[in-house]
């Protein structure tokens, strides 16, 4: 008998057998009756169903289709409680309309399938510490392994947020390197290449759009371009602040187009640049003859801005793949101690920003 018929003859066995069980359909199949229906040990079927090699290949046809006639469904549950673990990463986060909170998202998903882990997301619907303290109870409840944290550091109150011991937490986009690891970009040093690029064209200060107050990154923005414009003893004119939406762009952009000297901008991102844009060429103030403009993020949009926004580049899928990394990390290596993992920021150079206009 060849292969082909030797399949063959396995498949109607499994068939005719699996239909002299069918007065017991109405039990719930286990692995032992998977494995006498096709007539291997209760250890292939388990190879079979965790996805492992080393099972010949028409044995692993038997046991698919012997689960499949049986309606065999393996139990992750119990697989979990003798693995030890649940092969889930928890992700929190609030504010998913964001391009960095989306892309990072993305980057996690895909990083954690690669390591053959699922995910399971909890948007947080207000930014309080009440939500997240609600959040974090609900992923115990899913049974995680770990736990990815979008947010804020004022969100994570350690005295106040309860983790089952074995769950180990990184933080994306934070300042939390003492509590908890965090894994973030570069904030500060983006936002120096800015002020730097910006002085270097002759611009005898800049303005800064303001992500909002609460935010680390905005704050951490905002930092790195006043003591930018410090050191070059440059004047520093009042921060004018947004709260990341174009819209929010487009009110200051009317603002600073009536402030003459503006004659450089810089945008805590790239969505209130785009705002920015709109507000100043509808005053008629010329970009980038008239008035210099940069963003932060590099969304994939940046370069088909009118003109084409000069902007820092975020690296969000090396910040996912990261945070995955060190939870798995943490998870495989006990104790290890916190710390704060920076991404490289890069300055992406395009039509928006120009020498300064001629006094």
């Amino acid at each position: 008998m060849d292969t082909a018929d030797s399949a063959s003859a396995s498949t109607d066995r499994i068939r005719v057998r699996a239909e002299q069980r069918a007065g017991r359909r109405t039990q719930r199949v286990s692995m032992a009756d998977v494995a006498q229906l096709a007539g291997v040990s209760s250890q292939t079927v388990s190879r079979v169903s965790n996805g492992y090699a080393g099972v010949n290949e028409e044995t692993r046809r038997q046991v698919l289709a012997a689960m499949k006639e049986l309606g065999y469904r393996p139990n992750s549950a119990a697989r979990a409680l003798k693995r030890g673990e649940f092969r889930t990463i928890g992700v929190i986060t609030f504010n998913l309309s964001t391009t960095g909170n989306m892309r990072t998202l993305e980057a996690i998903a895909t990083s954690a399938a690669q390591e053959g882990y699922a995910v399971t997301l909890l948007p947080v619907a207000v930014p309080t510490q009440d939500e997240v303290r609600g959040a974090f109870s609900r992923l115990g409840e899913l049974a995680v392994d770990a736990v990815i944290a979008i947010m804020e550091v004022h969100l994570l109150d350690a005295a106040t947020i309860s983790l089952p011991p074995h769950v180990q937490v990184v933080v994306a986009d934070s300042d939390a390197g003492d509590r908890y690891s965090v894994v973030d970009t570069d904030q500060a040093g983006g936002a120096r290449a800015a002020v730097r690029h910006l002085l270097d064209l002759g611009h005898s200060t800049i303005w800064h759009l303001a992500g909002p107050e609460e935010s680390f990154a905005a704050q951490r923005r905002e930092d790195a371009w006043r003591a930018g414009l410090t050191e070059a003893g440059c004047a520093l004119p009042p921060v004018v602040r947004g709260d990341w939406s174009a819209e929010s762009g487009y009110r200051a952009g009317l603002r600073l187009a009536d402030e003459k000297a503006c004659t450089a901008v810089f945008a805590a991102n790239d969505q209130m640049a785009l705002g920015l844009l709109r507000a100043l060429h509808e005053r008629g103030r010329r970009i980038p003859e008239d008035v210099s403009v940069i963003g932060f993020d590099d969304i994939p949009e940046a370069g088909s801005f009118l003109p084409p926004l000069t902007t820092v580049h975020q690296d969000f899928a090396e910040v996912g793949r990261l945070c995955v990394e060190g939870v798995l990390r943490r998870m495989r290596h006990k104790g290890a101690e916190h710390g704060t993992t920076l991404v490289p920021t890069k300055l992406v150079v395009r039509d928006s920003t120009a020498p300064a206009p001629a006094p």
